[in-house]
């Protein structure tokens, strides 16, 4: 690096500082920021950095910005967005990691940094490290509390295994299962250690949850979640976040069987039975079918001795109560006799009955006249009736005859006076009709009309003299009082007559003009 300070050849330089300064070359700002990062990616083009991560933040663009620090100095790092999706562990602060990369500056802040490619562990003490954090952080969502886990299926048809199909594994799983209780086995093949290995394994529990109840691929009832045995690294799959996750969420019941009885992983914490072994696993899920059948059988032995034991007990307590009961051919025999008896009294008593009322009845008809002689006797009274009866009926009927006829005049004289008053009801609307347009309302509705006296008689003009009270008669029954002869007469105003006094014969009020009424009477 200090070639790239050096000044070229050149003359001699003038004695004194100040002459050799003037001699040397300007550089820019960017020209000596340049050189010194071609200098550093060429010399540092690919190293590997342990340190502790500080300050680590990952932008909205998803390019991770952190820095490694030890006791002496600290170096800025940057992960790109498309190597931070492949790195195999999760950057944080306090964990101590060994990144690869290249060393490059950065001239804007005159600073250098190193862009890494991947990032690892460094050691076994920081991995332990982050498995307690994990472990915490995971159990205090409760995914290892025991409420969440289930239990196992004591006979499953089918067992799904996730592990590698090329490892011995499987083959320890699939021989025990011969040995205790061959059950159909579904294998998902999936890496068990390595980058992307974690990905494939909750894919695989979480592939196996969502098969369908009925279908061509039956749905495991019970899995196995099994690795052999490895350093914590080799085995750091099964700490991964998303396979505890798959199997605290997986709907099947799990067992894992990930490394020997000593190895204790994430995954052993949130699976529903945890295995020291593959091999164990496989004689948690299944029991042993030989121990099956001798245990049915020496049920079923115990079954029949119980049994056996039981119908003895019964047996013989029938016999003890058997024993304290009566002969029962001798209750009947005696009910049997008491029968015979009560039939031979009944006998008995029924021929005793029937000659007592014979004898009875034979007196009785003894006593009784002879039925022709009761018929002869009734012959008799029928004939004297029958002559008593034809004398009455001469009597009885002409005075009934005469009473019809009597009746029937009646009847006839009704009819004829119910038409008669028929014809006067005739003739009388008919005379009514006739006076009424002869009677002398008629003429009043045509404009007349009565006049009367006190006394209500019918006055003729000359009867009329002056000062005498009148009762003028119109049409309707409507009457209106006057007095003959007033020059002024509030009651023949409203009947239209005016008169003069010290005439002799006066108007009548209400005829107009000269015009006198007459008698309508």
């Amino acid at each position: 690096m200090n070639d790239l300070f050096t000044p070229p050849p050149s003359a001699p330089a003038a004695s004194g500082t100040t002459e050799r300064g003037n001699n040397a070359p300007a550089l820019s700002v960017s020209e000596i920021s340049n050189s010194i990062k071609r200098e550093l990616e060429t010399r540092f083009d690919r190293v590997r950095v342990r340190g502790e991560i500080s300050g680590f933040k990952q932008a909205a663009s998803g390019h991770m910005y952190m820095s490694l620090k030890d006791d002496n100095a600290v170096l800025s790092v940057i992960c790109w967005r498309g190597v931070a999706s492949k790195l195999s562990i999760r950057p944080q602060d306090g964990l101590e990691v060994i990144v690869t990369g290249r060393i490059t500056s950065y001239p804007g802040r005159s600073n250098y940094q190193i862009v890494i490619e991947s990032m690892e562990l460094a050691g076994e003490g920081a991995l332990l490290k982050l498995l307690e954090e994990r472990k915490r952080m995971l159990a205090g969502e409760g995914l290892f509390a025991e409420e969440r886990k289930r239990r196992i299926p004591f006979l499953p048809e089918v067992i799904g295994v996730v592990t590698s199909p090329t490892g011995a594994v499987i083959r320890d799983i699939m021989h025990r299962l011969s040995d205790r209780f061959p059950r159909r086995v579904l294998v998902w093949p999936v890496l068990v250690q390595g980058d992307g290995a974690a990905e494939q394994i909750a894919r695989a529990i979480e592939g196996f949850n969502k098969l369908p109840l009925t279908g061509p691929v039956p749905r495991p009832d019970v899995l196995i979640v099994a690795r052999g045995g490895g350093s914590l690294e080799d085995l750091w799959a099964f700490n991964e976040e998303v396979v505890v996750r798959a199997a605290a969420n997986s709907a099947i019941p799990l067992i894992s069987a990930v490394g020997h009885e000593t190895d204790t992983t994430l995954i052993d914490f949130a699976s529903d039975r945890r295995a020291p072994t593959p091999t164990a696993a496989a004689e948690m899920a299944v029991p042993v079918r030989a121990d099956l059948i001798g245990e049915n059988q020496e049920i079923g032995r115990r079954i029949y001795a119980g049994a056996n034991r039981l119908l003895n007990e019964r047996k013989m307590q029938l016999e003890a109560l058997a024993r304290g009961l009566p002969d029962p051919r001798r209750l009947v025999e005696e009910k049997t006799q008491r029968l015979d008896d009560r039939v031979e009294r009944m006998r008995n008593a029924v021929r005793g009955y029937l000659r007592n009322h014979t004898a009875q009845l034979s007196e009785i008809s003894a006593r009784l006249p002879h039925p022709r002689q009761q018929i002869l006797l009734a012959s008799h009274q029928l004939d004297s009736l029958k002559e008593r009866m034809s004398v009455s009926l001469r009597q009885v009927l002409p005075k009934r005859q005469q009473e019809f006829d009597q009746l029937d005049a009646a009847r006839r004289m009704q009819a004829a006076t119910g038409l008669r008053l028929e014809r006067s009801a005739t003739a009388l609307q008919s005379l009514d009709r006739v006076l009424e347009s002869v009677s002398y309302k008629n003429v009043l509705k045509r404009g007349f009309s009565v006049v009367r006296g006190e006394d209500g008689a019918v006055l003729a003009p000359d009867q009329i003299s002056d000062g005498m009270h009148l009762n003028i008669e119109f049409a309707n029954d409507r009457s209106v009082a006057a007095v003959a002869g007033s020059e002024t007469n509030p009651s023949a105003t409203s009947s239209g007559a005016s008169g003069k006094s010290g005439s002799k014969q006066k108007k009548k009020p209400g005829i107009p003009g000269d015009a006198v009424q007459g008698s309508l009477l």
